[in-house]
C-alpha cells in the first residue's frame, strides 16, 4: 500500500515549513491527486448460501483504469482478489474460485456465502496518475437463519407457592441467537422472581404465584431472521383447595382403582380348584363301581383336568 501522505509530511517537516501550511498543502493535494472511496453500507449481514455485495464507489482525476485490491483481515491479512479494472490479476485462492466478481466501480460480489467468509474487508484503489491510494473497510457477517423455536416444560400445571418452575427455549438451526421471553405476547418485565440463564434460553420462575398463570413464548433473533414459538399455557392452582386434591391426586387415584378392578381376573390355579370341587360332586351313574378289600370304589374322570380319581361309595344298607 502506498504511503505517499506520510512521505510528503516528513519532507515538509524537514524543510521547516509551518505545520499549518503543511496541513493546507496536504489537504489541497488530496483534493487534486487522491482516490476517494465511499460506500452506502459499512456493515452487511449475509445469509449462508446466498450472495453479498460489498458496494463501493470511487472518484479520481485520472481516466486510467484503477488497480483494485480486496483483502480480508485475519491474524494475517488474506488477499481475496486483485484486479486492473474488472480484469482479475493472477489466480484466485481455492476458497474463492467461481465465487468472486469485481465491478468497474470497485465493488466486490461474493456468491454462495460460507461462514468462513465473515470478517472485515479492506479495499484499496490506486491509479498511476494519483498521488494517494483510496481505502475503505466494510464488515461482513454471515449467518444461518433461525428455525422455529419451541418452549418445553416438565408440566403445564403447577401449584401456587412452588419453589420454582422452569421453561426452556430451543431451536434446531440459527447462528448468533438472542432470546426474548414473552408473557401474554408482551416482553417479560423485570421481576426478582424471574431468573434467566446466562444465554437467556432458560426461564426460571421462583416461588410461583397465581399471577404467573398465563401464556408464555420465546422470541429468537439473529442479524438476518427471527422466530417465535407457539404460546404455552401455564396453569397455576391454589394450594389450599379441595379442588387441587380432586384435580391432581384424586382423579389419578380413581382412574387407577377403576383400571385395576376392570383388569382383575381370578388366577388359573383357583379356577381349576373350583372346577375340581364342582366335578367331584358329580357321579356318573353309568360307571360300574370297583371293589377293593371289601370297599366299593367309583372311578371318576374329569375331562377338564384330564385326570381321574377314586371315590369310595357308602356301604349298602
Amino acid at each position: 500500500m502506498k504511503r505517499e501522505r506520510e512521505v510528503l509530511s516528513r519532507v515538509l517537516s524537514a524543510s521547516g515549513i509551518m505545520p499549518i501550511a503543511c496541513l493546507l498543502i496536504i489537504c489541497y493535494t488530496d483534493l487534486l491527486e487522491a482516490v476517494n472511496i465511499t460506500s452506502p453500507v459499512l456493515l452487511i449481514h449475509g445469509t449462508i448460501g446466498k450472495s453479498a455485495l460489498l458496494s463501493v464507489k470511487y472518484t479520481s482525476t485520472s481516466s486510467d483504469k484503477p488497480v483494485i485490491k480486496w483483502q480480508v483481515k485475519r491474524d494475517k491479512p488474506v488477499t481475496v482478489v486483485q484486479s486492473i479494472g474488472t480484469g482479475i490479476i493472477g489466480n484466485l485462492r481455492p476458497e474463492y474460485r467461481d465465487r468472486i466478481k469485481i465491478f468497474e466501480n470497485g465493488s466486490l460480489l461474493i456468491d454462495e456465502l460460507q461462514l468462513s467468509d465473515e470478517g472485515t474487508y479492506e479495499v484499496e484503489i490506486s491509479i498511476t496518475d494519483d498521488t494517494f491510494t483510496g481505502e475503505m473497510n466494510i464488515n461482513l457477517t454471515v449467518d444461518v437463519p433461525i428455525s422455529k423455536p419451541h418452549v418445553s416444560l416438565a408440566s403445564s400445571t403447577v401449584l401456587e407457592l412452588s419453589e420454582y418452575f422452569t421453561l426452556n427455549c430451543s431451536h434446531e438451526n440459527g447462528t448468533k441467537p438472542t432470546y426474548t421471553w414473552l408473557k401474554d405476547s408482551k416482553p417479560l418485565s423485570n421481576d426478582s422472581r424471574l431468573i434467566l440463564s446466562h444465554d437467556q434460553k432458560v426461564l426460571t420462575i421462583t416461588r410461583v404465584l397465581m399471577s404467573d398463570d398465563d401464556t408464555y413464548s420465546c422470541l429468537v433473533d439473529n442479524p438476518i431472521s427471527h422466530g417465535r414459538s407457539v404460546p404455552i399455557k401455564l396453569t397455576v392452582y391454589r394450594r389450599s383447595s379441595l379442588y387441587i386434591i380432586l384435580s391432581t391426586g384424586g382423579i389419578f387415584l380413581l382412574v387407577t382403582l377403576v383400571t385395576v378392578c376392570a383388569c382383575w381376573k381370578p388366577s388359573k390355579k383357583n379356577k381349576r380348584k373350583a372346577e375340581k370341587q364342582s366335578s367331584s360332586e358329580y357321579i356318573d351313574q353309568n360307571e360300574e363301581p370297583l371293589k377293593q378289600e371289601g370297599k366299593q370304589l367309583l372311578l371318576i374322570y374329569d375331562s377338564e383336568l384330564e385326570d381321574g380319581f377314586l371315590r369310595e361309595l357308602p356301604a349298602p344298607t
